[in-house]
């Protein structure tokens, strides 16, 4: 256990001990990564069924670290952007430099192995756990960093373990929150951070005072570094468990190899130091080379969220990009490992390198960033082209790349300017009722610059228009009930885009920008009641917009439509069905979402969907599925056939 370090008291050490923080995350990530990408692929690579088992959930296992650790640096970015700093992207390229962190955190690329996964044990072990490092990971000499005095220049300090480091970040931040006020330390915009709403990880929560910040830190221990090893799901015991059944398997079969040899250190020019593997072979390189620009879009992307306020549909664009990126670099990752590192390393495959950027400043928020985006992602597109097709990683990651990259042409529609001046207050005179048409159950209200369209046959009840909107949408009242002049035009159209069932909907006459599809299709389960719709959706074969409700209770005189029967029939079946297998992130998140109802059976829906619950918990994603709507499927909200057992009958 090393001594307390002293550290002077400042906002700029709390800072640079961040940076350190999202350094230290970030490496890991990457290092679980390629040991995850370096695992073999079931009995067509070697493995018997048994060991082919094994392999596919320590992979899943290693990935879902990594994705916990994503989430770490996250919340370790929330933390820095609330206390008024700009959260650190960069790090250190692989293999690390004696000094950069302390002499017992050893971080190189390697491929998975029994000595790689003592590492990771070794890495992730609690304060008193007497877990040695792999052998190949031992560091050639003990060093001190720091200063034994105060400075005001920032200084690295030294720990023994990560949990060690969080629990003096923990000591800092209370310090700070002491000396200068909570308001005072946590002065940073928090707009600006990352949060659920555009991130599903665990670390995106806005870090609002010194109980979130230490509330943040306290899960990065818990669920890892430093967590006591009581806690089975904790990265150190998950990564125990990978080794006793390595440990099993290499019982029975002393042969057993469960990974490619990738290479240790992975460069893509000629290296100047004996520890790295230049990658010869040409279409290795050209794997890697894309995989790491994908990795540093993505970086560039996240890093241009945090300059983004929420919330915001170009920070959401911005995200779900970063994030789809990542699924290509998996993809492209797997493949350079499958792949011949070259002739100067003939018993040695290739292995993405994750290089790092020389700067990974955010760009500010602008025009030009934008064109960046666009431009890079149809760039990455483009030589993600040139790849070995007959590789079937190379050639999904290729599609995905189209796909994005056509998603990122949207930046060039975005713009800066601020969203237009309020409305003049109100006077006490009346005004005159707005002209009003209704036509086949279609009611129109016409305002100055926004027109508001209301059809009550698909009307639920939700009240959020007249909740949101009460000025505008007069509830119980004789005559013209809709308003549109009595509130500000943008905040009017945001409450329309709230009304679920798709009644309400809206046209501008200002010549702005009309609805949009929302950044990602989702479909909630509602409690005793209907399926809720978002996406640019397709219903019978005809275009309906971008919000609709469908009746899941069988009993709707408006099918497919709900129509509230749900209630005249006492309709029970949760809002909360449990999160099914298929909930790994799909590699596009929107595009068109068709609903087809079946003839006396369930709603066939094709296209990038989400089904969350009702308080929106993550059900399932997929790209096709069957929805229960006769109200007595044992599967609920999927199909299972009992639309047939019990008689359902629908036109549509």
């Amino acid at each position: 256990m090393t001594a307390d370090p002293v550290l002077a008291p400042t906002r700029e050490q709390l800072i640079h001990a961040l940076y350190e923080a999202a350094e230290l995350e970030h490496n890991l990530m990457c290092t679980y990564l390629y040991a995850a990408f370096s695992l073999k692929d079931g009995e067509a690579e070697g493995l018997s069924a048994e060991e082919a088992e094994a392999v596919k959930r320590w992979r899943r296992a290693i990935l879902d670290v990594a994705i916990d650790e994503m989430g770490h640096l996250v919340a370790v970015w929330n933390i820095t952007a609330a206390v008024g700093g700009s959260p650190g992207f960069g790090r250190g390229n692989f293999p690390l430099d004696p000094g950069y962190l302390p002499a017992g955190v050893v971080v190189k690329l390697a491929p998975f192995n029994r000595d790689v996964l003592q590492h990771f044990i070794h890495l992730e072990r609690p304060r008193d756990s007497q877990e040695p490092d792999g052998e190949s990971f031992r560091y050639e000499r003990n060093f001190r960093r720091g200063s034994t005095r105060p400075r005001l220049t920032p200084m690295a300090f030294d720990y023994e373990t990560v949990g060690e480091f969080y629990d003096m970040m923990e000591k800092a931040l209370s310090f700070m929150a002491d000396k200068l006020g909570e308001k005072a330390l946590f002065c940073g915009d928090p707009a600006l951070q990352l949060s659920e709403a555009e991130l599903v990880l665990k670390g995106a929560k806005p870090v609002l005072c010194l109980k979130t910040a230490l509330q943040a830190c306290a899960a990065i221990i818990t669920e890892g570094e430093g967590a006591n090893d009581e806690n089975q799901n904790s990265h150190f015991c998950r990564f125990r468990h990978i080794r006793d059944e390595y440990d099993a398997l290499l019982a029975k079969n002393p042969d057993f190899t469960p990974a490619h040899p990738a290479a240790v250190n992975p460069v893509l020019r000629r290296p100047l130091a004996e520890n790295r593997v230049w990658l010869e072979d040409e279409n290795a390189a050209a794997i890697v080379d894309v995989a790491n620009a994908t990795y540093q879009t993505m970086l560039r992307l996240l890093g241009y969220a945090y300059v983004l306020p929420s919330p915001s549909a170009e920070k959401a664009l911005t995200v779900d990009l970063g994030i789809d990126l990542m699924k290509v670099a998996t993809l492209l990752g797997e493949s350079a490992a499958r792949r011949p590192a070259g002739p100067s390393h003939p018993d040695c495959n290739a292995g993405m390198s994750f290089t790092s950027l020389r700067d990974a400043a955010p760009f500010p928020p602008s025009a030009g960033a934008r064109r960046f985006f666009a431009e890079r992602m149809t760039e990455l597109s483009k030589y993600a082209a040139r790849l070995d097709e007959n590789d079937q990683r190379c050639a999904r990651a290729a599609g995905l790349l189209k796909a994005l990259a056509a998603r990122a042409q949207r930046f060039t529609e975005m713009t800066n300017e601020p969203p237009p001046a309020l409305a003049p207050a109100p006077t006490n005179e009346p005004k005159p009722p707005p002209p009003t048409t209704k036509v086949d159950g279609l009611e129109v209200a016409e305002g100055e610059t926004v027109q508001i369209l209301y059809r009550g046959k698909l009307c639920i009840h939700s009240r959020f228009c007249v909740t949101g909107a009460p000025k505008v949408f007069l509830a119980n009242v004789q005559g013209p009930w809709i308003h549109p002049d009595d509130m500000d035009a943008e905040e009017l159209m945001a409450v329309s885009r709230e009304c679920p069932s798709g009644a309400i909907q809206y046209r501008r006459k200002d010549g702005g920008r009309e609805e949009q599809p929302p950044p990602v299709n989702l479909i909630s389960v509602r409690e005793a009641g209907p399926y809720a719709f978002r996406g640019d959706l397709t219903i019978d074969g005809e275009p309906f917009g971008y919000r609709a409700t469908l009746c899941r209770c069988g009993a709707s005189k408006n099918k497919p439509f709900c129509d509230g029967s749900h209630h005249d029939v006492g309709f029970s079946a949760s809002g909360e069905p449990p999160t099914g297998d298929q909930t790994a992130m799909l590699a596009v998140r929107d595009g068109p979402l068709e609903v087809t109802p079946q003839l006396n059976g369930p709603l066939m829906v094709r296209g990038n969907l989400e089904v969350i619950s009702g308080t929106g918990r993550m059900v399932a994603r997929m790209t096709a599925a069957r929805f229960c709507r006769c109200g007595q499927s044992n599967t609920k909200p999927f199909c299972d056939g009992t639309h047939a057992k019990v008689g359902f009958r629908s036109d549509v």
